[in-house]
């Protein structure tokens, strides 16, 4: 294998007919963040109102003993924290494609509609039929997730428009009327379900709902990384998009799809949480920078730190009274969204 420099401070390896192009700060510091991203799930694993601490983790991670500690670290709060983690990667990667396809950055699964038309799909299916499997939430919110992405596409007649944002920001306002007003003529019973969902809470998670997470998200993040490049090149214009051959229609049904995806399976799984996708792009823009490979990854990270931050505040600031993720999240993101739309300001 060799590496030699090709400029902009990247490193060409190749070995026989295999190359790739890295850039070893970027990688660096993408590392970095895995270890913090760890770290924080770590410490929300020995966190909270419970008696459960490192002792017990340590006890729970080598095997040695039973007990009432190691029960609440293994069946409560490890499936809640991978949710978490899980969830924000997907919200994270989600934004950032959106923004990427859109060339908006105020792109956001919430912002264009699509959280909350599964959403909406998902509150029916709980109010009409309680009883129906968790199984069938997923492909129900990505049912509703595509309907509102399809129409709202269509009116907008681009991808690439400021339309199609301020559109998607219509169809989510009506569609959260719609949710509050579903709600309104419901059973008080079937309303207290959904409402708890709705929240963003990650309390209500079992271990039987992570291999809907961890698929959505593999799926997800395997079609948007296998189109990192091609995404890199369409940001040069429709005509060096076409000019090197990258087929610019289906980058943007793969680019719209794997969002609406992952939107979906994290709104089944935690209920409607907000602002990750909006901020998590920025935030690794700012502190990452490069392409469409290191922002996808960056923006993952930290969308998984986001939720996992948010859920453990949640957990701890009143134990033990518990703040949904969702709420945590909304404190701190109407600030910034404002202060994204001040800056845009002269664009709008």
């Amino acid at each position: 294998m060799s590496a030699k420099k090709i400029g902009g401070g990247y490193r060409l390896l190749q070995s026989f007919d295999l190359s790739v192009k890295l850039h070893p700060t970027r990688l660096a510091m993408i590392m970095a963040l895995l270890t913090v991203v760890s770290l924080l799930g770590l410490l929300a694993l020995v966190s909270g109102s419970g008696s459960a601490g490192i002792g017990d983790f340590l006890k729970f991670a080598t095997g040695t003993a039973s007990v009432d500690g190691v029960s609440v670290i293994g069946d409560l709060r490890l499936p809640r924290i991978v949710m978490a983690l899980s969830c924000g990667a997907m919200l994270g990667l989600s934004g950032a494609a959106l923004q990427s396809l859109t060339r908006n950055g105020l792109a956001d699964p919430g912002l264009l509609g699509v959280r909350e038309g599964a959403a909406l799909a998902i509150v029916t299916l709980i109010i009409a039929f309680p009883q129906a499997p968790l199984m069938l939430r997923p492909f129900i919110g990505m049912a509703g997730g595509f309907a509102v992405a399809a129409a709202v596409a269509v009116l907008a007649g681009s991808l690439s428009r400021l339309r199609f944002v301020l559109i998607g920001i219509g169809f989510s306002w009506a569609l959260s009327a719609a949710i509050t007003l579903l709600l309104t003529i419901s059973d008080l019973d079937r309303i207290q379900v959904a409402l708890t969902w709705m929240a963003g809470s990650l309390a209500t998670v079992t271990p039987e709902m992570l291999p809907i997470a961890l698929t959505g998200l593999g799926v997800g993040a395997a079609l948007l990384f296998a189109t990192a490049r091609a995404t890199d090149v369409a940001t040069l214009g429709d005509s060096a998009t076409i000019g090197l051959g990258v087929r610019a229609k289906a980058l943007a049904a793969i680019s719209l799809l794997a969002p609406v995806l992952m939107t979906a399976t994290a709104v089944s799984c935690v209920g409607s949480i907000g602002f990750v996708g909006l901020i998590a792009p920025h935030a690794a823009r700012m502190t990452i920078g490069g392409g469409q490979t290191a922002l996808l990854a960056a923006s993952m990270l930290i969308g998984a730190a986001l939720v996992v931050i948010a859920d453990t505040i949640g957990r701890t600031a009143v134990a033990p009274l518990q703040i949904p993720a969702g709420i945590v999240l909304a404190l701190v993101g109407v600030p910034i969204l404002l202060l994204l739309l001040w800056r845009r300001r002269d664009q709008l």
